[in-house]
């Protein structure tokens, strides 16, 4: 099948084309975003390929369409970014890649705990100066903290035993209690209790209408004062005005985001000789408790050989009418309490 690939970069460029030696698709890779002026390139392919920040509303589903575009293969776990009820109307189906390595995103989550606690990103940049100072690098024993996880999905699952690993108490807020998780001492509670017991928050659920800044003005005056919040799920989970009042005030301690919901043009771009346009995001790389990192945390050679495999095997399945396990129908929501 013809596939045209938009907003491509040469991090997965490789890991597509290495997998595809068996399957046999005809791969065109385009740099450019998809948005309604740019779905024409994907002329006479039946299957387009997108990233998490194509825009895949209406008016480009319908210049698609036109052109006998027939299948939407995600590349992406989330599907926020697409409108699922045109597509419908529209005939074209809609694949992702549910998982590709929920250890990936949950590492970096650890990760983004551990720089902001001991400061070592900071630590890193001063002995390269010469500074060999220890004054402001004064961190915490994860040791007994409380943990809280807002989703216990696959990524979330592993996020617990790794901080159970750390010696951590961990709370969770979940539709669905987890057996395997309750069994090894994870404790469900309601959502306000994880916001309020916490010493460090990690989100790990997908966005959708009822998530969409499930981290808002009012759930971060329930906070502990200096908690730790952890985003390597999606930026506008988060209320970034919001973080940022609270960040100024000093209540919250740490922010480490590998997300923002205002990503799209910045992330996945070199910008380091342009003038940052956004006002929220530079004050948010002003404060010094705060880490950001460009939506990488699933970033790793595994991740990226399970994507490009589940991707291809998603549009495979549907070249020869076999059934779409990995379909996307409809919006599964996630209830905010």
């Amino acid at each position: 099948m013809k596939i045209a690939y938009f907003d491509t970069h040469p991090f997965e460029k490789q890991s597509f084309m290495k997998a595809n030696q068996s399957f046999q698709h005809e791969l065109i890779f385009f740099e450019t975003r998809l948005n309604s002026e740019t779905a024409n390139l994907a002329q006479g392919c039946p299957c387009i390929c997108a990233f998490v920040n194509d825009k895949i509303n209406v008016q480009t589903l319908e210049v698609l369409a036109a052109q006998g575009a027939r299948l939407i293969a995600l590349r992406s776990a989330g599907f926020n970014h697409v409108d699922l009820e045109a597509a419908e109307l529209l005939k074209l189906k809609v694949v992702r890649v549910p998982e590709y390595s929920p250890y990936a995103v949950a590492e970096h989550a650890m990760a983004l705990i551990l720089s902001l606690n001991r400061k070592t990103h900071r630590a890193y940049n001063r002995v390269r100066e010469g500074n060999f100072s220890l004054d402001g690098l004064v961190g915490f024993d994860l040791h007994q903290k409380t943990v809280g996880l807002i989703g216990t999905g696959k990524i979330g699952q592993v996020m617990a035993k790794i901080l159970q690993g750390f010696g951590c108490q961990v709370i969770a807020f979940d539709r669905f209690e987890n057996a395997d998780l309750l069994k090894a001492g994870v404790k469900y509670v309601e959502l306000d209790s994880v916001f309020r017991q916490s010493d460090i928050i990690s989100l790990h659920i997908p966005l959708n209408p009822e998530t969409h800044h499930i981290v808002d003005a009012r759930a971060l005056i329930l906070t502990k004062p200096g908690v730790m919040i952890i985003n390597t799920g999606r930026g506008a989970l988060i209320d970034t005005h919001a973080l940022i009042q609270h960040l100024k005030s000093g209540h919250i301690g740490y922010a480490g985001l590998d997300v923002y919901e205002e990503e799209e043009g910045v992330f996945f771009e070199n910008l380091s000789d342009k003038i940052l346009l956004d006002d929220q995001l530079a004050r948010l790389l002003t404060f010094p408790n705060v880490l950001l990192t460009a939506h990488q945390a699933f970033l790793t050679q595994e991740a990226l050989k399970c994507i490009a495999e589940t991707t291809l095997q998603n549009i495979s399945d549907f070249e020869h009418d076999l059934p779409l396990k990995n379909e996307v129908r409809t919006q599964i929501h996630y209830k905010k309490i």
